[in-house]
């Protein structure tokens, strides 16, 4: 069988689908699995054994262009050519699922899988689907992906699974940087990002040689004044996705926000804690005995997050830190 899975962006999501991957190859062993993503995002995908193929597209271009769109398209009905059996949307938004529609309609026989309307925010990404599966959409994120995968192949996978699964990313580590903390300090959006100070009076508390990593100039001004705030803080050098995993991958803990590179940790089974204010904890990650979290007294909707809920500025560095002595120690 020839597949072809479809999902695009974040890091974070792209994350959180990939650990199906593990699972397809176990009981299907011999089926091909293609992965279309964003050109931005293909480097999380890299050097994994379970994928034949990384299918990159540009999307994004299209904001600026919308002449861009036509040689999307025409990437899109290249890769249609490889004739898949079975396209999985995992994205369940109209774009994806047009995509979806473009690879999965060039052989007689060939399905596409998505979510249902009642289990995606956009509901007529739908329509596009052949078969639609149901999972409330305020379910967990990694079991929402399982359970599509698992319906659309005819395969088991259960939490148990999950939960014994191998890490699964696989960036080589060019740079020579071994610390014992890692600090996530950066976020998609201003209220998911945890305080500087508090930061700061986290690395105090832990008395531990910690690495801060960041991808932005304004991330790297946060780093440099942690930095210069405290001798064991210091700032990891500008890399790839590739060396972003390689660091992740050889340290003891990973603290940072609800975003990509603290859940690079969970997929390489690193502890770590994540920290979560107007994101749901239950639905966003997977919590382990290794990989736990941390939650501001906000309630959240995810199926409506609140733009103006900044309570992950209310959380204590020193509740984090019991947390972090426990993972440690462990």
């Amino acid at each position: 069988m020839k597949i072809c899975i479809v999902k695009l962006s974040a890091m974070g999501d792209i994350i959180h689908s990939m650990v199906v991957l593990q699972f397809i190859k176990k009981q299907l062993p011999k089926t091909q699995i293609n992965w279309i993503v964003e050109e931005s995002f293909k480097g999380i995908l890299e050097n994994h054994p379970h994928i034949d193929n990384i299918l990159p597209i540009n999307l994004k271009s299209i904001k600026n262009n919308k002449l861009a769109i036509l040689e999307q398209i025409k990437q899109i009905n290249n890769y249609a050519k490889n004739n898949y059996d079975l396209v999985i949307d995992a994205q369940g938004l109209l774009k994806s699922s047009i995509v979806s529609m473009i690879l999965g309609r060039r052989i007689v026989g060939s399905k596409i899988v998505g979510f249902d309307k009642d289990s995606i925010r956009e509901s007529i990404a739908s329509w596009f689907y052949d078969e639609k599966v149901y999972i409330p959409y305020e379910k967990n994120v990694i079991e929402r992906n399982c359970k599509l995968v698992s319906q659309a192949l005819h395969i088991a996978i259960e939490k148990k699974d999950i939960l014994e699964k191998e890490a699964f990313l696989f960036g080589k580590q060019t740079l020579e940087v071994n610390y014992d903390i890692v600090f996530v300090i950066g976020a998609s959006k201003e209220n998911k990002i945890y305080p500087k100070e508090r930061f700061l009076e986290l690395a105090q508390r832990l008395e531990k040689e910690i690495l801060v990593v960041w991808g932005n100039d304004e991330e790297y001004l946060v780093a440099k004044w942690l930095d210069e705030n405290n001798k064991k803080v210091h700032i990891a050098p500008k890399g790839s996705l590739n060396d972003l995993i390689g660091i992740i991958s050889n340290t003891k803990l990973v603290i940072g926000a609800d975003t990509g590179p603290t859940h690079i940790a969970w997929a390489l089974n690193i502890p770590s804690i994540t920290i979560f204010g107007n994101t749901p904890e239950y639905r966003n990650t997977y919590i382990t005995d290794i990989n736990k979290v941390i939650k501001s007294d906000s309630y959240v909707n995810p199926l409506k997050l609140n733009k103006n809920d900044f309570s992950i500025k209310e959380i204590k560095a020193k509740d984090i830190h019991n947390i972090a002595k426990e993972l440690l120690i462990g």
